[in-house]
């Protein structure tokens, strides 16, 4: 379901933004609207990068956006957050929700023993890893990322935590890059995005 991501039901925002009371339901997409910044050119030329330290650095907007990440996934066990923006992200979310938090990592990056897995990239490959034991079959785990583009990242997560013996409860993103199609590597997954671009 791509869209805000959030109802009207949902927990209230958190204080004020410049004056600007946030608003509950379909205004979240308009939150995070405001508040992504397109940076052109960068990491190289050709690449617009979705900036979204401004949403960040705004208490209000970055509660309104950690609660629609949350709402609807009562009763998971973890979040993963997807280096290194999810990370930002996927902690929140984790307290809300009352569940642990789970980093995945780029290659190399973890102390303990890892599953490791590989997706492609337009130019080579990548690698992310999770800790061997930082899931217990059985569990429910929310898998949070700010940008969902081609999927490569998220699929290897959902695998990763699939190998560990747990469950894929969703897929939750600030944003959707649509014309990528990410959403064609997740066919068997729920996604939510609160933003579609």
């Amino acid at each position: 379901m791509t869209g805000s991501g959030a109802r009207a039901d949902e927990p209230g925002r958190r204080g004020q933004s410049g004056g600007e009371a946030l608003a509950t339901g379909g205004d979240v997409a308009g939150i995070i609207r405001q508040r992504i910044r397109d940076i052109p050119d960068y990491p190289q030329p050709g690449v617009v990068f979705k900036d979204i330290t401004p949403l960040l650095a705004d208490g209000a907007a970055f509660a309104a956006a950690v609660d629609a990440l949350a709402a609807g996934h009562a009763g998971v066990d973890k979040v993963a957050g997807i280096e290194a923006r999810g990370f930002i992200l996927a902690a929140p979310v984790a307290l809300a929700l009352g569940a642990g938090f789970v980093p995945v990592r780029k290659q190399g990056k973890l102390p303990a023993a890892t599953l490791a897995e590989t997706y492609q990239l337009e130019y080579g490959t990548a690698t992310v890893e999770i800790h061997h034991d930082a899931l217990a079959p059985g569990e429910r785990v929310l898998i949070v990322d700010d940008v969902l583009a081609t999927g490569g990242t998220a699929a290897a997560t959902a695998r990763l935590i699939r190998r560990c013996g747990a469950e894929v409860a969703g897929i939750c993103v600030l944003l959707e890059l649509e014309f990528l199609a990410g959403r064609a590597s997740l066919p068997d997954l729920e996604v939510r995005a609160l933003l579609a671009a």
